[in-house]
């Protein structure tokens, strides 16, 4: 009798809200629901969304890539950074931020502004973190995210830029769901992405990403294409908005 009265117990414990149980079996729907897998490519994971694979991630370890020097010339960021046309009180989410680079460029855009810099590698956060005490910035907020939250505060951003990033999100409509909802009434989504459409740029395939494909993505979390900026000489410069 104590058994099952025991096991019944535990059963039902197991089915309250907010169980384990019951999370796993939530996250499995919706992975189900929103992806789909199949034997992994050579550069992605396996994982498909919305006809998409999605890359693998570049790890802390090509941080030194980031930082090349001659990425400036190479991206013209330079050119992004007017493009994005940011006013003094902005706050600024960059999404897969790294070792700061475009972050920091971004700093004095802002003085009564801020930039949240989300990163889900906490050496990547690290580097942020030195690169903030090394230059003297009071206004970067390094934020440790997870694969499938940037932890945003809601209604809080005027833009989120995500650079040669979303591509490699091994959850992008979760973490799109969360973006969308950190918006302020109209906060601006910028996806800087190499061009799918043009064969010349010598990118591999699954680290780009075309117009067409980025709009349908964006639409399933209700946002929709405001601009596409052609002013970078290999990449899009992709604008959302609800």
């Amino acid at each position: 009798m104590y058994r099952l009265w025991l096991f019944s117990l535990l059963s039902l414990l197991a089915c309250r809200p907010g169980s384990s149980q019951q999370q796993t079996s939530a996250q499995t729907a919706d992975s189900t629901r929103y992806y789909q897998y199949q034997q992994a490519t050579r550069d992605g994971i396996g994982k498909r969304y919305m006809g998409r694979e999605i890359a693998q991630v570049m790890g802390h370890l090509g941080a030194s890539w980031l930082e090349r020097p001659e990425r400036e010339r190479e991206e013209r960021t330079d050119l992004l950074l007017k493009a994005l046309n940011l006013k003094p009180t902005d706050v600024v989410a960059d999404i897969g931020a790294g070792t700061g680079f475009f972050t920091f460029l971004m700093a004095p855009e802002l003085p009564k502004g801020r930039v949240l810099a989300v990163d889900i590698q906490p050496e990547m956060i690290q580097y942020l973190k030195e690169g903030k005490t090394k230059r003297n910035v009071s206004n970067v907020q390094p934020v440790l995210g997870t694969e499938s939250d940037p932890k945003l505060p809601a209604n809080a951003v005027d833009l989120v830029i995500m650079i040669d990033a979303y591509h490699e999100f091994s959850y992008p409509r979760e973490m799109m769901d969360h973006i969308a909802s950190s918006l302020k009434p109209h906060g601006r989504v910028v996806l800087v992405e190499y061009r799918a459409e043009d064969p010349n740029v010598p990118i591999k395939a699954l680290h780009k990403l075309s117009v067409a494909q980025a709009t349908k993505e964006m639409k399933a979390v209700g946002l929709r294409l405001l601009k596409n900026d052609s002013r970078l000489p290999q990449q899009h410069i992709m604008f959302f908005g609800k």
